[in-house]
């Protein structure tokens, strides 16, 4: 999932989530828990710190239709990452974060075994100003995630600004928003972000055209708009509604090639939780 690399793109010390995805035209619906803890410990006066965390994520999906094939391994996923990490100070200006995260994703339905295994890492350089008239903060870094299929590092970029004091706005990769900050409290955003995964199943599926799907993976592009109460600077409870741009629902083989177009129809997405930041 593109947003499960720990303090490498998300700022959560803990992270509370339920996402649901309702049936659309494919008659395929989906249902997100999401356990998320990141425990900084301060090592020196420096203000370095380890990162040990651990992210936990079950998926229900639910078919409403016939595929021609056994879905009976395709309805429970879960998605285990722990995160081992650094951060320390550069210099004045600027904080270095280096992540690593192994993971397993699988349907487990034996057990453990190796192609449920796979890594991420994360190294970002991360500056802020809180104080400035405007404040901002830069996120620069790369993202190696070996769930993408790609063998090189992808770019992660964050640039936040609030430019007024009762708005704001983010532009960046994997998200961007623009806020509203409507009381000290109540803030409201327009957000457009990636979210997905891609899961081993255990017990490869046969498909009517004798092709074997060993992976299942989905990539969606969401615009949405939320809603988040402040309990306190760091302490938040929020929601966000919406509905998928794009969306590819797929099963592939060991190669990670297309076998089998689950769901390619657009979804609402409805996402809510609580959550505690450092920023």
């Amino acid at each position: 999932m593109f947003p499960f690399l720990g303090f490498g793109q998300s700022s959560d010390v803990l992270r509370l989530e339920y996402l649901n995805i309702p049936e659309n035209d494919t008659g395929i619906k989906t249902q997100r828990y999401k356990f998320l803890f990141n425990l900084p410990i301060r090592l020196n006066q420096k203000k370095d710190y380890l990162i040990a965390g651990l992210e936990y994520n079950k998926l229900d999906v639910g078919y409403a239709r016939d595929f021609g094939f056994d879905k009976s391994g395709l309805n429970r996923f879960h998605v285990v990452d722990l995160n081992a990490g650094f951060i320390t100070k550069w210099n004045e200006n600027w904080n270095l974060v280096g992540i690593i995260t192994p993971r397993f994703a699988s349907n487990f339905t034996d057990g453990t075994l190796t192609d449920d295994f796979f890594l991420n890492a994360t190294a970002t350089m991360w500056k802020e100003n809180s104080k400035a008239e405007k404040p901002y903060r830069i996120v620069l870094g790369l993202s190696y995630n070996s769930t993408t299929g790609l063998p090189i590092p992808l770019p992660l970029v964050s640039y936040y600004r609030r430019f007024h004091p009762k708005w704001s706005y983010t532009l960046g990769i994997p998200r961007s928003s623009f806020k509203h900050y409507i009381a000290k409290k109540h803030v409201f955003e327009l957000a457009l972000f990636l979210d997905g995964y891609f899961i081993n199943i255990q017990d490869n599926i046969v498909l009517p055209d004798s092709q074997i799907a060993s992976k299942i993976s989905l990539s969606a592009l969401v615009g949405a708009l939320g809603y988040q109460y402040s309990l306190s600077k760091r302490m938040k409870f929020y929601t966000l509604v919406g509905r998928s741009i794009e969306q590819q629902g797929k099963l592939r083989n060991d190669q990670r090639g297309d076998v089998f177009v689950l769901n390619d129809e657009a979804n609402f997405y409805i996402r809510t939780g609580f959550k505690i930041g450092i920023f």
